[in-house]
């Protein structure tokens, strides 16, 4: 395994809870609820300051002198590796929380496994982190029972936003070459062995939810490679604008 494999690795990591964090943040005032926008502020901020700590690391491990900030505002959507999920639009809260709980209920049983990654690094920023997104994956999961098994409106916008985005979610168990190589180091598992306990979760969730759970069908891939919707686009023009416009701006 080369340094390069890693610093993909980070950059999935750290890009992933990045644009996350910043579809989240849309949200900031505009909540349906002031305890909504509360909660969905601290998800925010605990998927930032996790960003934050893969990104300085991908840095470290690239050693051409890029650090957080830099690959976060210096880099153009091709150049991203976030998964496909977490760039779509954030909709109406239904949208929102199902995208969340999706994310939630992967991100979850991925950083479980990272604890006892070979890379020290990677172990000791998972420890926190592991922490965090617990609280995350059972409050996403207790909305989606609340909002599913709700109102008869609520339902329905909640089994819209189920089907919608279920072809974004294939992408978090796809493996490639650089998974492999990671996995037979012990520095991270294969995906495609968090796809089977994961099913398992949200299939709990959706009964309890009165939520139909979709047929399987074809998934949406790229986002690890570079390739993303047209969404992202947009996205960093909005996330990157300050550093762009005035270039080494200090506060």
């Amino acid at each position: 395994m080369s340094s390069s494999d890693l610093f993909a690795s980070l950059l999935r990591l750290g890009d992933t809870t990045l644009i996350l964090a910043q579809r989240l943040s849309e949200w900031c005032g505009k909540g349906p609820a002031f305890e909504e926008d509360m909660a969905l502020a601290n998800t925010t901020l605990d998927l930032l300051g996790q960003a934050r700590l893969w990104l300085t690391y991908a840095g470290e491990v690239e050693g051409k002198g890029r650090d957080e900030d830099a690959l976060a505002f210096l880099r153009d959507a091709h150049d991203f590796h976030n998964l496909l999920l977490v760039e779509q639009p954030n909709g109406d809260y239904a949208a929102t929380i199902v995208r969340q709980f999706y994310f939630d209920a992967w991100y979850s049983l991925l950083l479980r496994q990272l604890t006892k990654s070979a890379d020290a690094r990677i172990a000791e920023v998972t420890e926190q982190a592991v922490k965090e997104v617990t609280y995350h994956v059972r409050r996403s999961s207790d909305l989606v029972v609340r909002l599913g098994d709700g109102t008869e409106e609520s339902h329905q916008r909640m089994q819209t936003a189920v089907n919608d985005l279920w072809s974004f979610t294939g992408e978090m168990f796809a493996v490639d070459a650089v998974d492999e190589r990671l996995a037979a180091r012990g520095i991270a598992p294969n995906p495609a062995t968090l796809r089977e306990p994961w099913l398992q979760h949200v299939t709990e969730v959706f009964r309890a939810a009165t939520l139909t759970l979709p047929n399987d069908a074809w998934m949406q891939q790229g986002g690890k490679q570079g390739r993303h919707t047209e969404h992202l686009g947009y996205l960093l023009a909005e996330m990157q604008f300050l550093q762009r416009a005035y270039p080494g701006a200090k506060w």
